[in-house]
C-alpha cells in the first residue's frame, strides 16, 4: 500500500471481490468504513454530504433494510442519488412517511425512537465534544459556522452518534472554541487517517487506515493522542463496495 500524491491510497494487489488492482482515495476508504458501521442497526439518522453518502452505501450493500432519517421529516427515505439537502424532494417522494419537524424532534428523536446519528463538526477535543458554531471568540469570531440546528438534541436522544470528520489538528483540537454539541454517547469518530473510540472517556485510535501509520495521525491531532495497545487495521475496499459507491456519487 502506498500514498499517493493527492492524498489518497494507492491499493495494489487483489482485493476482495476479484480486482486485480483498484485505486481508492482516502475520502472514499473513509465513507465505506462508515458505511460498513451501519450494519445490522435498524435505523440512522443523518444530514447531507459524506454522512448522508455512507448511510445510502450501507442500504446498497451491507443493511437494506436499515430505516434512513432525515432532519426534513422524512423517514424510511429510499433515494437513489446523494441528496443535495435535506430538502431534497426525492427524500420525501420515497419515504415511508413524512412527519413536522416539531413532530421529528418531540417524537421521534427526543424519546430514542433512532438508534445511530450520524454528524460533523468543524472542530472535536478530545472528548467527543463538538463545535460547529463559530471559530475564534464568540463574540468576534475568526468564522462563524452553520450553528447548532438539531445537533445537541439528536446527540442526546439517539443511543449511538458516529462523528465523520477530516482529520487533521484544525478540526482535533485540544480545547474547542465553542461546545455546541457534548460527546457524551459519541461510540465512533471515523475520519480519513482511521478510527477513534471513546476509552476512558477519551478519544483513542483504535484502527488505522491501510497505509497509515500512528504517527502520522497523531501529527494530525491537536492534542497527544493515545493509542491502544494493537492498532487494527481497516479492510481495504471490496469490489462491489467501491463500485456501489462510485455508481452512488456519479448519479
Amino acid at each position: 500500500m502506498t500514498g499517493r500524491a493527492d492524498g489518497g491510497l494507492a491499493a495494489s494487489g487483489p482485493l476482495a471481490g476479484g480486482v486485480a488492482e483498484a485505486e481508492y482515495t482516502n475520502g472514499e476508504l473513509q465513507t465505506i468504513v462508515a458505511a460498513r458501521s451501519l450494519a445490522g442497526k435498524r435505523s440512522c439518522f443523518i444530514g447531507v454530504g459524506r454522512p448522508s453518502t455512507a448511510a445510502l452505501l450501507a442500504r446498497m450493500v451491507h443493511n437494506p433494510k436499515l430505516v434512513l432519517v432525515y432532519e426534513s421529516g422524512t423517514i424510511g427515505a429510499k433515494p437513489y442519488h446523494v441528496p443535495l439537502s435535506i430538502g431534497d424532494g426525492e427524500l420525501a417522494e420515497t419515504a415511508d412517511l413524512v412527519v413536522s419537524v416539531p413532530e421529528m424532534f418531540n417524537y421521534w428523536i427526543g424519546p430514542g425512537q433512532v438508534q445511530v446519528a450520524f454528524l460533523g463538526a468543524a472542530q472535536i477535543d478530545p472528548q467527543a465534544n463538538l463545535n460547529s458554531t463559530v471559530i475564534g471568540e464568540y463574540e468576534h469570531p475568526r468564522t462563524r459556522l452553520p450553528g447548532a440546528g438539531g445537533a445537541p438534541e439528536i446527540a442526546t436522544g439517539c443511543e449511538e452518534v458516529v462523528v465523520i470528520a477530516p482529520h487533521s489538528k484544525r478540526t482535533f483540537v485540544q480545547e474547542l472554541d465553542f461546545r455546541t454539541t457534548r460527546g457524551d454517547r459519541t461510540t465512533l469518530v471515523i475520519t480519513d487517517l482511521g478510527v477513534l473510540r471513546p476509552v476512558d472517556g477519551e478519544l483513542t485510535l483504535t484502527t488505522l487506515h491501510p497505509g497509515v501509520s500512528v504517527e502520522q495521525v497523531r501529527e494530525n491531532t491537536g492534542w497527544d493522542l493515545k493509542a491502544v495497545a494493537s492498532v487494527a487495521v481497516s479492510p481495504a475496499p471490496t469490489s462491489e463496495e467501491l463500485a456501489a459507491l462510485r455508481e452512488l456519487v456519479s448519479r
